[in-house]
Parts: structure tokens; C-alpha cells; sequence
């Protein structure tokens, strides 16, 4: 479900290019080394998104380091890390935590079973130093997982799940600027789930699987309606975004937030363009 908060590259500058790069390479680098391999496996685009947020909001500056890693073994690359690297970092671990954990209730998937076995001493740290996150994230995927059972088509209601997680996981501090990232994550998490059922429609009707976009897809204007949905989730989201006065970074904040969200959308339209010729 993650991996839709990412750049668009080619409107991006270069310089802003490389220190994106540099907090993602960071944030890779901070999995491995705080949560060994299978922390590493956890890395996403979107929480680079929120450490880059968090890091200019905040004026967290960060640390410029060099290294090498098994997909760059030759030249080193250069990695941004602060505190809320290592924030996001244990937010990565606890989602994927309990993502493998509803794997195996509901699945009984062996391999989500052993994987989650073995980052559990870690992630019980976890959930001791954030509560609020860690209740939040286990709550909402809760529901999500009643959603799925009840084979709920009610748009809102399922992608409220998800934006609750991701307001939870935004809010780094209980300060001045709540009201705003609360808002910010809860419409971004939104906007994120249903890109994602909407990616997954075409697989999820030939194999007969969950998906809250299923009702709506018979009506003629399905298409149109799910971008305008789509538009609406992303400016209430940007909106807040400029509520934050976030002077660092703004550049790829704002091509992220403007451009790079729609990336996979834009690759479906084209598909499906090229499908129709």
C-alpha cells in the first residue's frame, strides 16, 4: 500500500535531486543498522516524504554522511540522517510489523509468521517508546481488516482506516502544528489507499478479491469519478501543507506533494491508453 509519495524525477532539480536520494539512502541505512536485514526490507518512499517534512518543519538539520552498501559496493553515497530519521525508520519496522501479523491471522502466511518473529524483540522497543503510533497502527488496520470480512464498499469509511494511521505516524511531536499535520497525513493517507485499490482493481475483480472501488466501477463515470475523488484527498492534503511554514526542502516537498503523487496514476492512464489502441 506504500510507495505512491514519491518525486518526479524529471521535474525535479538536480541538487534537490541528490538530497532526496541522500534522506532515502539515509533512511536505508538507519534500517540496517538499528533493525538489521529485515528492517531494511521495510523501506518506503513515503516515509522519506515525512522525514524531509519533519526535518524542515522543525529545522532539524541533517548530518551528512558517506558510506557504501551491497547496491552500492563501490563508490559511497552519501546519506542524510537526524532523529527523525530514526523516527521514521521505527514507524517502517511497526507498520510492517503488524502488516505481517494481519498476514498471518487472516492468511495464516508461514513466512509473515518467522518474519515477524524475528524483528519482535525490536518492535516491542517500539511500542514501548511510541504508544500513540503503535496503538494507532494496530486500531486502524483493525478496521481495516473488519472492512475486508464485511466486504464494506463504503469509500470513506474504508480509506478513514488508513488516513487515521497515517495522521498518527505525521504528528512527531503534540505541539502547535497537530492540528495541521493531523489533517496533512489524514487526507494523504486516504489519498494513498485509494490509489492503491484503484491500481489493484483490474487484479482484484479477475481474482475475486476485496476492494472497496468495486461498486462504483460498473457506473459510466468511474474513471472520472475516482480522479476527482483522488483531487479532492490530495488538495486537502496540500492545503494544510502550506498552512506549515516549511522554508528547507520546500522544493521537493511541493514537487512530491504536486507531481510526484500522481507518478502512478499517470503510468496507469498511459497503459491503459496503450491497451486501448
Amino acid at each position: 500500500m506504500f510507495g505512491y509519495v514519491t518525486i518526479c524525477e524529471p521535474e525535479l532539480k538536480v541538487k534537490d535531486l541528490k538530497k532526496y536520494k541522500a534522506y532515502y539512502c539515509g533512511l536505508c541505512h538507519v534500517l540496517k543498522e538499528e533493525y538489521g536485514f529485515m528492517g531494511q526490507m521495510t523501506l518506503t518512499y513515503d516515509m522519506t516524504f515525512a522525514i524531509i517534512l519533519l526535518s524542515s518543519l522543525y529545522e532539524n538539520v541533517a548530518a551528512m554522511e558517506l558510506h557504501r552498501c551491497k547496491v552500492h559496493p563501490v563508490k559511497k553515497q552519501m546519506m542524510l540522517k537526524n532523529e527523525i530519521t530514526s523516527y521514521a525508520a521505527a514507524m517502517n519496522v511497526l507498520l510492517a510489523y503488524y502488516h505481517m501479523d494481519d498476514d498471518w491471522k487472516d492468511d495464516r502466511k508461514v513466512t509473515s509468521l518467522l518474519t515477524k518473529s524475528v524483528i519482535h524483540g525490536k518492535v516491542k522497543k517500539i511500542i514501548e517508546k511510541y504508544p500513540r503510533q503503535s496503538d494507532a497502527i494496530r486500531t486502524s488496520l483493525s478496521e481495516l481488516a473488519a472492512c475486508e470480512r464485511e466486504n464494506s464498499t463504503d469509500i470513506d469509511r474504508t480509506a478513514g482506516c488508513f488516513g487515521r494511521l497515517m495522521e498518527e505516524l505525521f504528528l512527531y511531536r503534540e505541539d502547535m502544528w497537530e492540528k495541521s499535520l493531523r489533517k496533512m497525513g489524514f487526507f494523504l493517507g486516504k489519498f494513498i489507499y485509494l490509489m492503491d485499490a484503484y491500481e489493484d482493481l483490474p487484479e482484484d475483480l479477475k481474482k475475486d478479491r476485496y476492494n472497496p472501488l468495486k461498486k462504483i466501477y460498473a457506473e459510466p463515470e468511474y474513471e472520472e469519478r475516482v480522479k476527482q475523488i483522488l483531487c479532492m484527498m490530495i488538495a486537502e492534503s496540500t492545503v494544510e501543507f502550506e498552512r506549515l511554514p516549511c522554508l528547507v526542502d520546500v522544493d521537493i516537498l511541493r514537487n512530491i506533494l504536486y507531481d510526484g503523487v500522481w507518478s502512478r496514476y499517470n503510468k496507469i492512464q498511459m497503459k491503459k491508453s496503450e491497451e486501448k489502441k
